[in-house]
């Protein structure tokens, strides 16, 4: 934790030690780096289909109001969400990445723990794509409304 050390000086309670003593570092011994867990271990399946939700979203509303003026931001929109989920893609598969995402499988077996707990497949499918799925949707009823008003 860190605190201010005001008080403790003002007070004279602070005290200085001798910095520790630095051993020359092996140059020939491997680094340790923290293993980092980049893909959640979620199927890939799940996050293609979150990306192809949004993507169709963007799709629907290009449709459904369709200009020679939003080619262009529709285009940045698009770009932005391959942006979005390519550039964590791409993490995973990053040099020395030892964690691979889970078979879907094994997925549909085990489920996954969350912090609140263990997710069986299907509760954990449905908490990750609740979201693009409902805003699917809204495009379309969005869509249904311009069309008919």
């Amino acid at each position: 934790m860190s605190k201010q050390a005001h008080e403790f000086l003002a007070r004279g309670e602070a005290r200085i030690v001798k910095a520790p003593a630095h051993i020359a570092p092996d140059v020939t011994a491997p680094r340790n780096q923290v293993e980092s867990d980049r893909n959640f271990e979620l199927p890939t399946s799940l996050y293609a289909a979150t990306v192809g939700l949004y993507l169709a979203f963007i799709g629907i509303m290009f449709a459904g109001f369709s200009a020679p003026g939003l080619i262009i931001p529709m285009g940045i929109f698009a770009v932005f969400i391959i942006a979005g989920f390519g550039v964590p893609a791409m993490w995973t598969r990053l040099k020395d990445n030892h964690s691979k995402p889970m078979t879907m499988g094994k997925f549909k077996q085990a489920g996954i723990m969350t912090y609140t707990g263990r997710l069986s497949a299907k509760d954990a499918t449905i908490q990750m794509l609740i979201l693009p799925v409902l805003i699917v949707l809204w495009a379309c009823t969005v869509a249904v409304i311009a069309a008919l008003v």
